[in-house]
């Protein structure tokens, strides 16, 4: 995240979230190392990587001495220039490759030996099982199938964002409420005051839900050492989760204490099934499968049909039956009316600046409504009546119109230097 000044004076904060390049650049030599030690994180960075550095990192996979640098350079185009360039910073950057000496004081290029070997293991095989085989504890008398699963994850999930939009049936474990307060999705007014959604945590509700849960592990991983909890080793069951087959269980034996807690929180968000705490066995949910498309295309806004219809009247209709939608909705305005498919709501100065005082800005709340607008309002243009718009972002500069700037205080002045000297009679 970043914080940037607004028109009134204020700061902003404006989501930002890296890619698992940006993130694993940020790691030490050290870290890095132990990560390329386990075959699915380099199996996970290779994928990742754009396709000149893959063609570069499958030509000298299986070279053991190194190339001058002068003939790599010859691989590419002159008119890719920019492309090599970006692609040869990545693989210093993340430590794939580096620099060596060639007799003669030509400068080489060689493959990190620890990336090379694991990353050929998880291309053609061999080496350790990631997971134990679950044959020992016979079969799963509950076992769940793919439709159950998906649901499970999906319930899972939305109970951490109906938390998040403050539905009072919604309820989280106190690490999950801390790490979200910690990331700056929400934030308590007062000290003993149940936490509210920030501007930031609004940003995140916009996101579509890959990019949710990378962003929100990103966080996650960010305080994992502060926790006691080995970095590597939770990052690893990560890459590893990501290549699991859905539907299939999977052990817990060989597991860390640590990485059991991890587990468990993982069970939190829905990204895996466990019937129990103590069950021997887990299923991989699509979230966590899938938690790779959150990688590449974090930053991504909810695709999906429009059912908000906004009036000149401050009137505003949704036609929806989620629980979730409606909730965010309940943020910047006031409910009227509440049927089976739909529901009322009037956008008021209070119910906006109450909105802009717990962080959401005018502009994120025109954002919402615009991309969440009915088909109908599609067909106008603008897509808003400027009307709504104009009074949202009036109503933000309210709020914007005094500048904060530190002072001091006199509290004792000396009524002689005051008089030039002089003393004064009351």
């Amino acid at each position: 995240m970043e914080s940037t000044p607004s028109r009134g004076g204020l700061n902003r904060v404006h989501l930002q979230c890296r890619n698992l390049q940006e993130f694993l650049g940020g790691l030490s030599p050290v870290v890095l190392d132990r990560l390329y030690g386990h075959p699915a994180t380099c199996l996970a960075v290779f994928r990742e990587l754009p396709s000149l550095a893959k063609n570069w990192v499958m030509r000298m996979l299986f070279l053991e001495q190194p190339l001058p640098q002068a003939a790599v350079a010859l691989w590419v185009k002159k008119e890719f220039s920019k492309a090599q360039e970006e692609s040869t910073g990545l693989l210093s950057g993340l430590r794939i490759w580096h620099t060596q000496l060639l007799p003669g004081g030509l400068q080489g290029l060689i493959l990190n030996p620890i990336f090379r070997q694991n990353l050929r293991i998880a291309l053609l095989g061999g080496g350790k099982a990631w997971s134990d085989d679950t044959s020992q504890l016979g079969p799963d008398k509950h076992a769940r199938d793919v439709p159950s699963l998906d649901k499970y994850a999906e319930e899972r999930w939305e109970v951490v964002l109906h938390f998040m939009v403050g539905s009072p049936s919604a309820a989280v474990s106190q690490d999950l409420a801390q790490l979200l307060s910690q990331a700056g999705l929400m934030k308590s007014a007062e000290p003993g005051e149940p936490p509210c959604i920030t501007s930031a945590g609004f940003q995140f509700l916009l996101l579509d839900t890959p990019a949710q849960l990378w962003y929100f592990m990103l966080q996650y991983l960010q305080t994992a050492q502060s926790r006691g909890m080995d970095l590597v080793e939770i990052l690893s069951f990560l890459f590893q989760l990501s290549f699991s087959t859905l539907g299939k269980d999977y052990s817990v034996e060989g597991m860390s204490d640590s990485l059991l807690n991890f587990l468990q929180h993982l069970r939190e968000l829905g990204l895996v099934f466990q019937r129990k705490r103590k069950s021997r066995r887990y299923y991989p949910t699509r979230l966590a499968i899938n938690l790779s498309s959150g990688v590449s295309g974090a930053g991504g806004t909810v695709h999906q049909p429009g059912f908000i219809v906004v009036e000149t009247n401050y009137r505003l209709y949704a036609y929806t039956e989620s629980e979730l939608q409606i909730a965010l909705i309940a943020l910047f305005s006031e409910m009227l009316y509440r049927f089976p498919n739909m529901v009322v709501a009037q956008v008021t100065r209070e119910s906006v600046q109450q909105a802009i005082a717990s962080g959401i800005t005018a502009q994120q709340i025109i954002h919402f409504l615009r991309t969440r607008a009915h088909p109908v309002m599609l067909k106008q243009t603008p897509v808003l009546p400027p009307t709504i718009t104009d009074q949202i972002r009036l109503w933000e500069l309210e709020r914007d119109r005094l500048r904060f700037t530190e002072g001091e205080c006199l509290l004792v002045v000396d009524s002689r230097s005051l008089a030039g000297g002089r003393t004064i009679q009351s």
